[in-house]
């Protein structure tokens, strides 16, 4: 399992059964008891694996309402929370060893305030919770305030490279982030007014107008219509009805 993937997906929210219900209809996750017994942690199963969870939020945790949150791997928990408090970023949940022998995590916001989990996973097993699949991550986007100061952030701390560079006009560049030679996401600047940093997460779809039109059934919000992608397909970032921003990839059918 390489250092700094993603290995992990996780819904902080203010209502996780509407959650569940939600993003059931919209991806076609199926909810599932954590195989720990962690009280009121749900994951999300394809069918063919385990891609996430969703729990309800606490206000300890130190997060201003419902936010995705992705969990990266790596080596050290406490020595990788050491080194992001030394880069500027800052402690929500200390080192934490999950039961059962799961792993041991922190969760920390970066220092534009994105929040993240870094991961050391119990067992040495390939995660495929970020795989070009439905029902699976497919890309993860940072929106920031600062994309040229949390570049250098991640790169420092996960050892990210940069990639190609997009221009996108008034938004200006979209920097393609490699972890490895895999690239695996992109940092871009946050446009929408008053919006906080986070990372965005887009999960494969079957159909991306079904989807669509699911989210505004369920009582999420459109931030746009559909809109191609490099490499085919369509994307859309829409808002949960809790609060909580994401993304939907997936091929055009209807």
């Amino acid at each position: 399992m390489s250092t700094g993937g993603y290995i992990w997906y996780e819904l902080m929210t203010s209502n996780a059964e509407a959650a569940l219900a939600f993003y059931g209809s919209v991806i076609g996750w199926k909810p599932k008891p954590h195989a720990g017994g962690i009280p009121g942690y749900t994951m999300l199963s394809t069918g063919d694996a385990e891609i996430g969870g969703v729990m309800q939020i606490e206000a300890q945790m130190g997060l201003a309402g419902s936010v995705w949150v992705g969990y990266l791997n790596v080596a050290d928990v406490d020595a990788t929370v050491h080194a992001i408090q030394q880069a500027g970023g800052t402690l929500c949940i200390p080192g934490t060893d999950i039961p059962g022998g799961y792993g041991r995590f922190a969760m920390v916001l970066d220092p534009q305030g994105a929040p993240l989990y870094v991961m050391r996973p119990g067992g040495e097993g390939e995660s495929s919770a970020f795989a070009p699949r439905v029902g699976h991550c497919q890309w993860n986007e940072l929106v920031t305030s600062d994309p040229e100061g949390a570049t250098d952030f991640y790169a420092r701390i996960f050892g990210w490279t940069r990639g190609d560079l997009m221009p996108m006009g008034p938004l200006g560049n979209y920097q393609f982030l490699l972890n490895g030679s895999e690239r695996f996401g992109a940092v871009m600047k946050r446009s929408r007014e008053g919006a906080k940093p986070l990372w965005r997460y887009y999960f494969g779809v079957d159909d991306i107008d079904r989807a669509a039109r699911a989210i505004v059934a369920g009582g999420g919000h459109q931030l746009a219509e559909p809109q191609p992608v490099p490499g085919g397909g369509f994307a859309v970032v829409a808002i949960d009805p809790q609060g909580a921003e994401f993304g939907i990839a997936g091929p055009r059918r209807s």
